[in-house]
């Protein structure tokens, strides 16, 4: 008897502190993100009282969010990759199927940064307006593709390209598969913007991108024979980084034109927001 008794005591001891199959007692009293940025992996924090890792939370930040097992009952963590940006909704409902919490999380447009050997430059992207460049330039972001390329084609008055070379113009392997043309999105090649390299085929570029030194409209989707160039971000800082890049003397390498005759070198290449 003594032992029936301790069995359902811990039992009751184990539903109190949140291994049970959920109940009235679950409540969400503050959600809490601790990194939110695009195309990485979201931690968002929840605390409350009675929470367990088979509640299930709804959000247009991310796909298929899932708390974590190591989860306890005053805190929980969801996990996911986010896939969205901008103020998203989230919900988060109970493990008997209540809704414990509604509100909201906000994604700032993605950032990235070039910590180049004439300063550093800070890009913002536009995964909305071109969501499959965004996500391939993010793809060699995130994995060290550009850290030590170079800008290996300068033309002043028109545009600073990388992303393809190292020293000596020797092509760097690693590339992903060519991506489909996103020139007609309402982005413009002005002074400033981002945009992908390619060869004359349209849906041909990989990892190579240009910033433009000045406006150059004629590089914009004109129509279908004349598609022009991705254009998915812009510079928000270090222009004149970008300015003086444009400036340096170029030459011939290899036979290949408008090289910089003074390596300009990608020294870091990193996902800032």
């Amino acid at each position: 008897m003594l032992k029936r008794i301790l069995i359902a005591a811990s039992v009751a001891l184990l539903n109190a502190c949140g291994g049970g199959n959920g109940g009235d007692n679950q409540q969400v009293t503050e959600v809490k993100a601790q990194t939110l940025s695009y195309g990485l992996n979201a931690v968002v924090y929840v605390a409350g009282l009675d929470l367990r890792s088979n509640m299930t939370a709804t959000t247009g930040v991310c796909k298929d969010p899932v708390f974590s097992a190591q989860s306890v009952p005053q805190l929980a963590t969801l996990n996911c990759v986010v896939t969205a940006i901008g103020e998203q909704p989230i919900t988060i409902t109970g493990s008997s199927g209540q809704v414990l919490y509604k509100g909201t999380l906000t994604v700032p447009l993605p950032q990235v940064s070039l910590v180049t050997t004439r300063g550093t430059i800070v890009m913002e992207l536009n995964p909305v307006a071109a969501p499959v460049t965004v996500n391939n330039f993010l793809s060699y972001i995130n994995h060290g593709y550009y850290v030590n390329t170079l800008f290996h084609r300068v033309i002043a008055g028109f545009v600073a390209q990388a992303g393809g070379y190292t020293t000596g113009l020797v092509p760097k392997a690693g590339q992903s598969a060519p991506i489909a043309l996103e020139s007609n999105k309402g982005l413009s090649n002005i002074r400033g913007s981002l945009a992908m390299a390619r060869t004359s085929a349209p849906n041909s570029a990989t990892s190579e991108f240009y910033i433009n030194l000045v406006d150059n409209s004629n590089l914009d989707y004109q129509n279908a024979n004349n598609p022009g160039y991705a254009v998915f971000g812009k510079v928000v800082q270090g222009m004149d980084v970008v300015d003086a890049i444009g400036a340096v003397a170029t030459g011939a390498v290899n036979g290949v034109g408008d090289v910089p005759t003074t390596d300009v070198t990608i020294k870091l290449a990193v996902q800032s927001k």
